[in-house]
């Protein structure tokens, strides 16, 4: 069993929309929701690899049923969120289907009490026993300490139990502190940790900084990644255009079930980068295109990189 952390849920709405122009009246040619937030979106991808999940997190207000509701409708995942007084918050994505572009608006979500923290954390130390990995992803919602990750990776730890981190911002900086197994910055995130836009030497920065093992996303350009057993950079075989939402958290889902499946580094990244691109080429964030996953996999270039940083 994996679990996953999402402390921001959300519901997730997609609207498309032939043409997107700012100041002007849309007409939505459909209209789509799915349980969002990163966490979520990698249980979804987990549980279709064939892996067994479990989900936890926050949960609140009408929209938090909502959540639930599918979440029980989804198969291969289980439902461990834990409730708040507080709304779920929504995120909207707008997509222009003339240029595949997207434009996403996030809600900051609820405001969590000492009380409802307390309550996740002890239900959290109880969960991980039975769990093969944990997967910490997203933003904190307001209320929640940021040093809330630092402190999830240590119980994770103690535990014996690996563990991905999947944040940004000092959230991130204090959690890498903590030693995760594994962090999975984009560029941009992985810079204001590090101070450097060179990602090779940031990518080994981040692990003097206390993670075992770091894998940038680097967009279109696939990963980048730095462990004990070496470094790596992992190309797709071309570019896709599509839908980006998820691509990040798909890429999340390779790794972790590659770890747990106990994967050579090589095979964990060409999964990865492959399964983030056939989310771009799907509808709904938190799915893929199985069929271009099946073909990409093959195809995704994963090279050495030889030149310490």
């Amino acid at each position: 069993m994996i679990l996953t952390v999402t402390l921001n849920t959300a519901l997730d709405i997609t609207y498309r929309v032939r043409d997107l122009r700012p100041h002007a009246s849309h007409r939505v040619s459909e209209v789509t929701e799915r349980p969002g937030g990163k966490g979520l979106n990698v249980a979804r991808v987990l549980a279709a690899l064939g892996h067994e999940v479990t989900v936890t997190g926050f949960a609140g207000g009408a929209t938090g049923r909502v959540v639930q509701e599918q979440l029980t409708a989804a198969p291969g995942v289980v439902d461990a969120l834990v409730p708040v007084t507080g709304a779920t918050r929504r995120t909207i994505a707008v997509v222009d289907e003339q240029s595949g572009d997207t434009t996403q608006l996030n809600e900051p979500g609820p405001t969590v009490t000492p009380a409802e923290w307390s309550a996740f954390q002890e239900a959290y130390e109880d969960l991980l026993p039975s769990m093969a990995a944990v997967a910490l992803c997203g933003s904190l919602p307001p209320g929640v300490p940021v040093g809330a990750y630092a402190g999830l990776v240590r119980t994770a730890r103690a535990a014996g139990v690996p563990v991905l981190l999947d944040t940004s911002g000092e959230a991130l900086r204090r959690g890498v502190a903590a030693r995760p197994d594994i962090i999975k910055p984009n560029a941009d995130e992985l810079a204001e940790l590090t101070g450097s836009h060179e990602p090779l030497r940031a990518t080994q920065d981040a692990r003097r900084r206390g993670a075992r093992a770091v894998v940038t996303s680097l967009g279109a350009e696939g990963l980048l990644a730095a462990s004990p057993e070496g470094r790596w950079r992992a190309t797709p075989p071309s570019r896709v255009h599509g839908n980006p939402t998820g691509a990040g958290d798909s890429a999340v889902a390779g790794l972790l079930s590659g770890l747990v499946e106990q994967l050579p580094w090589p095979d964990r990244l060409a999964r990865a980068v492959a399964l983030s691109a056939a989310t771009v080429l799907a509808p709904v964030a938190g799915e893929f295109d199985p069929s271009a996953y099946a073909e990409l996999r093959g195809r995704v270039a994963v090279t050495s990189e030889v030149t310490a940083a």
